[in-house]
This record gives structure tokens, C-alpha cells and sequence, in this order.
């Protein structure tokens, strides 16, 4: 039996009004820089900035707010390891609720730490969100709490839709109508609540679908027609791989959803990257996959239009903000390593600095081989990482060493030891 649509727009307009004193609006702002760069007018709707950081406040203020007063005294219980527990912590603590939550023991430390400096109360149970899920099934039953699932509970939809009514009323306000809007999607509740939305108002804006390509659940999922089953792999986007997209969600968002793209690492690194160095903006992985479907090419047909992008949260760990940069300049063809067999002679690695120099790039990191290699005992292997400015002035560098070593003695990206 086929699931049907579990929010009407008028579960998202009521929503609308329900939190309207609880989760404040963010802010809509045009990016000059990226419209520019990608050619499309760049709008984007910045829910990171609520104080936990993510889009997630909006549906759980609305479930909460719809508890009976008696299970408002008991409270209430979610199995999570992100955004949604922070948001049920953080305003189950202003409306006085009890709440509980199950995290996987490899949860984020700092965010567990957060949920608990909001009054929750933090049991860590499993090894994944499965078991944990599992775990606080149970414990709902017992304790007689409220189950609140972060992306399929239908008081969550609803309230994620309001997102969709503050962009309508502030590009109104703007003289503009939206030609299309990208949306993260994991288990597919903020898909589902916004599909709603302007399917029903603007049915011509078209919705986009943003998935890592590490978890293609929704996309498998249109594809046979029901929730399907994926196996997530580790992503940037650590914030949309859930392996199940969500059945509620799936049965609302499957008929309003135009096209559904799956998103690189490489370009959720470089949507970081840009959003740091161009907007002044630190967003999540799966915050910033949104904009990496534009940067992806797959939206060129977009040019020239107004596009909304949903930066859905800011939650990234400090150390991981660290390597996604990293990576987005490597994606970015700002950072490369190359591996240079030269003389293990006086002046051989001189005459690579200088080499490095004239090309005007940074050095990063220099390693310097003798032992674990196959050539003669009268080479070194040298390994580099170097900065450029761009990937032109990377392919410049490449150019420059193969001339000068030959191509057989330069290998370029990651060098494996014994190789040459």
C-alpha cells in the first residue's frame, strides 16, 4: 500500500505560526561574488546562523509545541548524533520539556557536550544511529516519552517547510520570484516540508535535490519507487548520510522534486572553500551541498536565473573545518604534491628549490627519501606539497619539472613509496 503525502501546506503555514516566537527568521542575501562567478543570480537562505546552527530548530520547536500539556511534563526522546539533538535539547530547555538523548557511542564529543549544556540527558548507546535508533524505540515505550524522529516525524516536515514561506515573502519583498531552489538532502525532511511549500505557492520554481554521492538514498529511492536502503560511505557531508531516507518524506517530496543530483566530495571541499574565502561564511558539509551542485556543472542550465540556496547548517567541527579546507584547495588545484627523483648529489635538492622558487609557489612540506626505493642508491626520491594560486599555475609547475627532470622521473599527485 502506497504511503501518502504525510503535511499538507496547510500543516506548513500553521507551523508557520506556531514558532513564530520561538525560532526567528534568517536572514535571505544575494552573493555578488558567487552570481557572478557561476553566472546565475545566487541567493542564499542562511539557517545556519540560529543559535544551534541548523535548519533543524524550525520542525522541533513545531513538535513541541504540539505535545499535549501531559507529555510536555514527561518528555520527550530522540536517537541522534548532530543538529537534531541540539535543536531538541536547546528548545526543550526554553519550554521547559524533558528531553533525551540516544547518541552512537562515536558521536561528536562537542555536540554531545552542547545537548548536555542545555539540560538533556545523554545516553550513548550502539555503534551507529541504527542501534541507537533502536535503543531509544524502547526506552520511549518504557518511560512513556515521546518518540521525535529528526526527519520523518510529520510536525517536523511542517516545520521545516517555514524555511520555503521566508524565502517566497523576502524575495517579494525584493520585486523577485525565485527560478529554482537547491536543498541538502539526508533523510529528506527538509525536502519534504519545502516541496510543499512551493509546489503550492510558485508550483514553476523548480526544486532540486542535493545528495552526497557517499549516499544516494533519495536518489535510489525515485528510482523503485519507495524508501530504499543504501550503504553510506564517510563524507564531507557527515549531515545526509542516512542510510534510510525517511517514509513520510519520501511519499512527500517524491512528486515535487524536479531533478535530484548526487554531489561530489571534491565539490562539497571546493563549496566550503568558496563560502570561506568569498561569503565569510563557515558552514557544515552538508550545508554547503547545495551550493556544490552549482559549482558541479550539472546546473548550467540555470544561468542567468535566481537561485535559492539552502545553506542548512554551520556545525563543523573545528579539526574537520581544517581538512575540508584542505581538501577544497587541493580539489581546487591550490595545493598539489609531487614526487621528484633527482641526483642524491651535492646542489640536487638546491637545484629543485630554486626551480620551485622561479615558479613562484610555496612550500608546504618537503620529505626527502634515500631508503625505500627501487632506483639506483645515486637517486632520492623527494616528496612536495606546494601552494599555487590556481590550477593553471599548478599545470604551469608541472610543465616546468617534467622539462627539466623528464617525465619519467616526476609523479604527480600522491606518491607511492618504491614507485617511480
Amino acid at each position: 500500500m502506497e504511503t501518502k503525502p504525510a503535511i499538507q501546506f496547510h500543516d506548513v503555514t500553521a507551523a508557520a505560526y506556531r514558532i513564530r516566537k520561538g525560532v526567528k527568521e534568517t536572514p535571505l542575501e544575494k552573493s555578488l561574488k558567487l552570481s557572478a562567478m557561476l553566472g546565475m543570480e545566487i541567493y542564499f537562505k542562511k539557517d545556519f546562523l540560529l543559535p544551534t546552527g541548523s535548519f533543524k530548530e524550525r520542525g522541533v520547536r513545531n513538535a513541541l509545541e504540539l505535545l499535549p500539556p501531559e507529555q510536555k511534563k514527561k518528555g520527550v526522546i530522540a536517537a541522534s548524533a548532530g543538529n537534531h539533538a541540539l535543536a531538541l535539547a536547546y528548545h526543550g530547555q526554553l519550554m521547559g520539556i524533558p528531553v533525551e538523548v540516544v547518541t552512537p557511542e562515536t558521536a561528536p564529543l562537542m555536540k554531545v557536550s552542547q545537548c548536555k549544556k542545555c539540560g538533556a540527558v545523554v545516553t550513548k548507546h550502539g555503534t551507529n544511529l541504527e542501534e541507537a535508533k533502536q535503543f531509544a524505540t524502547v526506552r520511549a515505550n518504557e518511560q512513556q516519552l515521546q518518540y521525535i524522529n529528526g526527519y520523518d516525524y510529520p510536525p517536523i516536515l511542517a516545520g521545516q517547510g517555514t524555511a520555503a514561506l521566508e524565502i517566497i515573502e523576502q524575495l517579494e519583498k525584493l520585486g523577485k520570484t525565485a527560478d529554482a531552489v537547491v536543498i541538502p538532502v539526508g533523510g529528506g525532511g527538509l525536502l519534504a516540508g519545502m516541496a510543499v511549500a512551493f509546489k503550492h505557492l510558485q508550483p514553476q520554481v523548480e526544486v532540486i535535490a542535493a545528495e552526497s554521492e557517499e549516499c544516494p538514498g533519495f536518489s535510489e529511492s525515485l528510482k523503485v519507487g519507495r524508501p530504499s536502503l543504501v550503504s553510506p560511505k564517510p563524507s564531507l557531508a557527515d549531515g545526509l548520510a542516512v542510510p534510510l531516507v525517511g517514509t513520510n518524506s519520501f511519499a512527500t517530496a517524491k512528486d515535487k522534486v524536479d531533478k535530484c543530483l548526487a554531489i561530489s566530495e571534491s565539490d562539497i571541499a571546493i563549496a566550503i572553500l568558496r563560502l570561506v574565502e568569498m561569503e565569510k561564511i563557515v558552514v557544515e558539509g552538508a550545508g554547503a551541498t547545495g551550493l556544490a551542485a552549482c559549482l558541479s556543472g550539472q546546473l548550467d542550465h540555470l544561468k542567468g536565473k535566481i537561485v535559492v540556496v539552502m545553506l542548512s547548517g554551520g556545525n563543523i567541527d573545528t579539526t574537520a573545518l581544517g581538512r575540508c579546507l584542505e581538501r577544497g584547495l587541493a580539489a581546487d588545484g591550490r595545493l598539489v604534491k609531487f614526487g621528484v627523483l633527482l641526483s642524491d648529489r651535492p646542489g640536487g635538492i638546491a637545484g629543485l628549490t630554486r626551480l620551485l622558487y622561479e615558479q613562484n609557489v610555496s612550500v608546504k612540506d618537503i620529505v626527502h627519501e634515500r631508503t625505500w626505493l627501487k632506483t639506483s642508491i645515486f637517486f632520492v626520491e623527494v616528496d612536495c606539497v606546494v601552494e599555487t594560486t590556481d590550477e593553471e599555475h599548478a599545470l604551469k609547475l608541472k610543465n616546468a619539472l617534467i622539462t627539466h627532470y623528464g617525465a619519467s622521473s616526476v609523479h604527480w599527485g600522491a606518491w607511492k613509496i618504491g614507485e617511480n
